[in-house]
């Protein structure tokens, strides 16, 4: 008969029973993961110091110190919380921090980002030790990071503090590159530095006006780069912009800033290079060499836009009425002068088939004011370009928005379109074109040497925009005519109905380029 008792099993060898199984599950208890720690370090960044038994940075450096230990792998998180925590404190830690954000890549192979920077820029910004916070930015730039607004103004104020005019005037023009309106906190780091003593021994009493005027023209119209101009105190004012586009305070015409010659060139070639890439070789390297020839336009037309243009119902078509009717409105504005108006070789073959279409198709082309794209050609690449390259404006409600234009960057392609395009619509059949802004909300330095710079508005109102007006005595009002850019149209006159759509246009945006569609056969 077979035993009932409980047979005892024999341990395994090499088993030291349920004691060694209790203590593993225990180790495993009290191990923390690399997520796990990096919440610690994030908690002690975000802790109120005053309230915290002991120093933050004793215990993130312990946190970080078992981190190592127990093997858990550092990510660019875990040390830019570690540098956060360090560079706060009181102890004046930010050479710890900044050799911790530096050496992450030799050590973790890890690669610093924005965020990593910008704790150690603040502790030697509070410290005033403007050459770290030099080397500092030198390593952003060796790390392929740039500085944003925060970090710009850290830079320039501890700049200001220094005394230090030549690296004010460089981050001066690195902000205005890097933004378009400054921040509140921004505005005040600069208003220190024009009522400081040091700003007021800045500059030079005599410059070459004519080499300031041209170094305008090719950076854009927006400033020279050319150093202080002008001697003694300078005049710190908040104004609004006035109904004439004038400065409320010292009445100079504000510029409308394009992209400059440099980049516009390499926009152009940026354009060709991709259009070459996708189009038919010979037909758009045939049509750079016609518009070389022909480059006396001060207006590139998108026909088929305008055309199409809230076509979308039964009886709509290709509308060569409204497309004349665009023409004649530019031609209006310039005194006769035609545009080119880029058509896709398709619809002129269809247009052709009726007489009084072919007999608007005829006059254009006799007035040189019509190029036809070739089959299988896509005529967004032609009208493009020849804006680009022509440094002229561009009539045309699509938003360029596709996939072709994503290709181009976003470095200056929005501020390019803001400057060129001129967007249209119709009141009672007749044409309306919306010209670009007369003047843009960004930073500006004058031939005189003055400065203008939006504050950021909130409420999205630009006429309740305030502006920074800084001067030297008459520098700004000795010269009220409008500053000029790089060979383009820059002061346009707005009709009245063009004032009176501008609102309806930014509200049916979507309804505005209805019936766009690609020509591409």
């Amino acid at each position: 008969m077979a035993s009932t008792a409980t047979t005892r099993r024999r341990p395994r060898r090499g088993s030291k029973g349920p004691n060694a199984d209790l203590s593993r599950t225990l180790t495993d208890c009290t191990r923390l993961s690399a997520h796990q720690y990096n919440q610690l370090l994030h908690l002690l960044a975000a802790t109120d110091r005053s309230s915290f038994p002991s120093p933050p940075a004793a215990a993130a450096r312990r946190v970080f110190a078992h981190m190592l230990q127990a093997a858990a792998p550092p990510s660019e998180a875990t040390i830019t919380s570690l540098a956060r925590v360090i560079a706060a404190d009181p102890a004046s830690a930010a050479d710890e921090a900044f050799e911790l954000v530096a050496t992450m890549k030799d050590k973790y192979g890890l690669s610093p980002r924005l965020r990593s920077y910008g704790p150690v820029l603040a502790a030697f910004r509070r410290a005033g030790e403007a050459a770290k916070a030099y080397a500092v930015e030198a390593h952003m730039t060796a790390s392929g990071v740039s500085p944003e607004e925060p970090e710009l103004a850290a830079l320039l104020d501890v700049s200001s503090r220094a005394g230090d005019a030549d690296k004010v005037y460089e981050y001066m023009h690195k902000l205005r590159q890097a933004v378009h309106c400054v921040s509140e906190e921004t505005a005040g780091v600069v208003e220190a530095w024009f009522r400081s003593d040091e700003a007021a021994t800045a500059g030079k009493p005599q410059w070459d006006a004519a080499q300031v005027k041209d170094a305008i023209v090719a950076n854009g119209g927006g400033c020279h780069r050319l150093g202080w101009l002008g001697t003694g105190p300078w005049t710190v004012q908040r104004v609004r912009v006035g109904d004439a586009d004038q400065c409320g305070g010292c009445r100079f015409h504000l510029a409308c800033i394009d992209i400059d010659m440099e980049e516009t060139q390499r926009f152009a070639d940026s354009v060709a290079g991709l259009a070459l890439e996708r189009e038919t070789k010979t037909n758009f390297s045939r049509f750079q060499e016609w518009l070389e020839a022909n480059k006396d336009y001060q207006a590139i037309v998108d026909g088929a836009n305008i055309a199409l243009y809230q076509q979308n119902f039964a009886e709509g078509g290709f509308s060569l009425t409204q497309l004349d009717g665009v023409i004649t409105e530019l031609r209006d504005r310039y005194h006769g002068k035609w545009p080119l108006v880029i058509l896709h070789n398709k619809r002129i073959s269809k247009l052709m088939e009726n007489s009084s279409n072919r007999h608007l198709i005829e006059t254009w082309r006799t007035n040189g004011a019509l190029y036809t794209s070739p089959s299988g050609s896509n005529d967004d690449w032609y009208w493009l370009y020849a804006a680009i390259k022509l440094n002229c404006l561009l009539v045309t409600n699509d938003e360029m928005r596709d996939h072709i234009f994503e290709l181009l960057g976003p470095s200056f392609f929005p501020k390019w379109k803001q400057r060129h395009r001129v967007k249209y619509t119709f009141n009672k059949g007749k044409a309306v074109l919306v010209m670009p802004p007369p003047y843009s909300s960004e930073l500006q330095e004058s031939e005189m040497g003055s400065w203008h710079i939006p504050i950021e508005e909130k409420s999205g109102n630009e006429r309740g925009r305030i502006w920074l007006c800084i001067g030297r005595g008459g520098s700004c009002k000795e010269h009220g005519e409008v500053p000029s850019t790089n060979g383009a149209v820059h002061k346009v006159p707005q009709t009245e109905a063009s004032n009176v759509v501008q609102q309806g246009l930014t509200e049916n945006k979507d309804e505005s380029i209805t019936g766009k569609r690609k020509d591409r056969d």
